[in-house]
């Protein structure tokens, strides 16, 4: 099952390879890896212990290491050959990679190996289960920034709802989260605070409407504080999907809250982390 994970990988590094001076965007290489642009960056640094960005910087600064030694070629062809439109950040970039600039690299010559994949270490388990789930029906606010921060737009959510008398139209608590924290700097992160709306209430400014296509999910159960979410989403996108065969759905992760900070000792906090799959 992992093996068809590994070939979508050998996809993406193949054509990171081809196309170095070309389109290496998260959208181009997870059509190139066939998964959907909400999980592809979770999974490829879930496998390989490094971030998209990282493994294409270290390409293009292989190959143009290898150039510096093997060509004559002007520092500022080699530059624009390995995909860096500015001579200046090739530099930056290079000299922080090998502690010396593409010029002393070249006079130097001494060959260096190519840089290694980081590593990500064992992973903590997590119990995942597969359920088929219903629509759901959100009254949401968007959120932009830090994730840790959400908890804000949470409040002004419930505020809103009930000042408007729809306290027992509420479910459960969600968070919907549209971007990698590790490939979005952390001011352009974009997600959605919401409640589930359980009757046919409207839903008026400043709320949103956001509506969850029902269908098969992979549920992780995770306890503790929310700053350890990232390790619980590093397994389920990292190993356990790729293990279990199942493809994801072009749509976001999301998570659902059974319980609350205000009333719940924090390491007795659940959070239900959902992946939609095909």
């Amino acid at each position: 099952m992992a093996q068809s994970y590994e070939a979508r990988l050998m996809r993406v590094l193949n054509y990171v390879y081809a196309n170095l001076d070309g389109d290496l965007s998260l959208d181009t290489l997870a059509d190139v890896a066939a998964l959907s642009r909400f999980h592809f960056h979770r999974v490829f640094t879930g496998m390989t212990g490094e971030t998209v960005a990282a493994f294409t910087r270290r390409v293009r600064l292989f190959r143009a290491s290898a150039a510096l030694l093997q060509t004559h070629d002007p520092i500022e062809r080699i530059a624009i050959y390995c995909g860096y439109v500015n001579v200046r950040s090739f530099v930056r970039a290079f000299q922080s990679a090998y502690g010396m600039t593409p010029d002393a690299f070249r006079k130097r010559g001494v060959v260096q190996p190519a840089l290694q994949f980081n590593a990500h270490g064992d992973y903590e388990m997590y119990d995942v289960k597969i359920e088929t789930r219903e629509d759901i029906r959100l009254a949401v606010m968007p959120h932009h920034g830090a994730y840790m921060e959400i908890g804000e737009v949470f409040e002004a959510v419930m505020t809103t709802l009930m000042t408007r008398g729809l306290g027992a139209q509420l479910g459960q608590m969600v968070g919907v989260y549209l971007d990698d924290p590790a490939a979005v700097p952390e001011s352009e992160l974009r997600s959605f605070a919401g409640a589930q709306i359980l009757g046919d209430a409207e839903i008026t400014a400043p709320l949103e409407v956001m509506e969850i296509t029902g269908g098969k999910f992979a549920m992780l159960t995770y306890q503790g504080h929310y700053s350890g979410l990232a390790k619980a989403y590093a397994y389920l996108f990292g190993e356990w999907l790729p293990k279990s065969g199942e493809v994801p759905r072009d749509s976001p992760p999301f998570e659902i809250y059974l319980n609350r900070p205000q009333d719940t000792k924090v390491e007795n906090l659940i959070t239900l982390i959902c992946a939609p799959l095909k």
